[in-house]
Order: structure tokens, then sequence, then C-alpha cells
């Protein structure tokens, strides 16, 4: 059974880094061909899809935030991790990571909130 967990801070100031990992156990993210995703859901809006990193390593981002976004790995350590730069209080969502294959996303971590306050 694959399962991922998200971890990381839950407040982060304005204009710093969110820094957020996606541990995976019960598949490898180097499986091909898969692509592992960064999803987040602001209070009270829609999904937003923010990118994701392949089975070999190439990446993805959204265009209105790929300026912002960088996604790496440690396959080591079977995990991804999303970095957001510059935030604001617009960037406060739950975030979710996701594996994604022919059948959507599937599955999805329980979620994480971060809220960007000073």
């Amino acid at each position: 059974q694959v399962r991922l967990q998200e971890s990381g801070p839950g407040l982060v100031k304005p204009s710093q880094t969110l820094s957020l990992t996606c541990t995976v156990s019960g598949d490898s993210i180097t499986s091909n061909y898969y692509y592992w995703s960064w999803i987040r859901q602001p209070p009270g809006k829609g999904l937003e899809w923010i990118g994701y990193i392949s089975y070999n390593g190439n990446t993805y981002y959204s265009p209105s935030l790929k300026s912002r976004t960088s996604i790496s790995r440690e396959t080591s350590k079977n995990q991804f991790t999303l970095e957001l730069s510059s935030v604001t209080p617009e960037d406060t969502a739950l975030y979710y990571c996701a594996k994604e294959g022919d059948q959507g996303f599937a599955p999805w971590g329980q979620g994480t909130q971060v809220t960007v306050s000073s």
C-alpha cells in the first residue's frame, strides 16, 4: 500500500521560504512512469496544482508559481521536497503531496496546514 506523508513547519513568515517534505512508503519515487506532485488548497478556494518531480527527476511547475517554486528529491530517503520562496499570506493553504499516474492523483497525503503570518 502506497502512503505519502507531508511534513514541515506550519507557520512561515512573509518573504521567507516555505519548505515541505513528502515521505513515500510502499513505492519508490523512481518507479516508471509516475509523477510526484504538490497540490494546495487555500481556505475557501479550490485545489491548485503546484508542480511535480517525475520518476526520472524532471520537474514541471505551474506557470503562475514557477518563478518561486522548486521541487527536489532525495532518492535514498524516498522523499521529495517543495520549496516556495517569497511567500505572502496568499500562500496560506492546506498543502498535499500526491502520486500521479494514468489513473490521476492517487494516493494523496493527509495534507499539512501552512500559515503565512508575521
